[in-house]
């Protein structure tokens, strides 16, 4: 399928501090901003902006950035799953993961996470597809948020909501792993019903299960 990539931009202003959120934004445009060095939740800085590159550069990749002039403060990756999960299985061109949220501790109560969400959902191509993300506790900023796993998985579940995905049953070990994990999906409102149905195999491979 043609992977449509829409540009739309926003601007978010608290205390003198004027915050762009703005995206699918180019690889080589990536290239010229700086990561904060607070992006560091999945890995360092420097390895986590070469990483939004390459994704920017996909196909079916999308990057929504945050940022503080040059410097990158937050950013949302789609993408599609890796090749060694379960989700790829289905050699779907119409499935896409939404794999990383990550915000800047002292950005934090801006609300960029939920604006860098809706702003990709705000591109008409996102219709045709079916959005998933996974919530593994383990990815979480228990320490730094201070809340706990319970609370921190509504905050999440509250996040993805603003963009009607909602919550999803399955099978699969790692999610099922943790009670507090869980999977994520907004299907698109022109993804045909072969996708659906895909979809759901994918989702369990127990059969008696759905």
């Amino acid at each position: 399928m043609e992977h449509r990539k829409c540009y739309h931009a926003h601007v978010v202003t608290r205390d003198d501090v004027v915050i762009v959120i703005e995206g699918p934004v180019k690889p080589e445009v990536l290239q010229t901003m700086d990561m904060h060095s607070g992006l560091n939740a999945f890995r360092r800085p420097r390895e986590q902006h070469e990483a939004l590159v390459e994704i920017a550069a996909l196909p079916e990749g999308r990057i929504i950035v945050a940022r503080d002039g040059q410097t990158i403060v937050g950013y949302v990756t789609f993408h599609y799953a890796d090749e060694l999960e379960r989700w790829s299985e289905g050699q779907m061109d119409d499935l896409v993961e939404l794999g990383a949220v990550e915000v800047a501790r002292e950005y934090r109560s801006y609300g960029l996470g939920k604006k860098m969400i809706q702003t990709a959902f705000e591109d008409e191509q996102m219709e045709n597809y079916i959005v998933f993300t996974t919530e593994y506790y383990w990815h979480w900023d228990l320490e730094g948020s201070k809340l706990s796993v319970w609370d921190y998985r509504k905050m999440m579940e509250k996040l993805m909501e603003s963009v009607d995905m909602i919550w999803y049953a399955t099978d699969d070990p790692e999610i099922c792993s943790h009670p507090a994990n869980c999977l994520m999906v907004r299907i698109g409102k022109d993804v045909p019903l072969s996708s659906k149905e895909q979809f759901d195999r994918v989702r369990f491979k127990q059969r008696f299960m759905y």
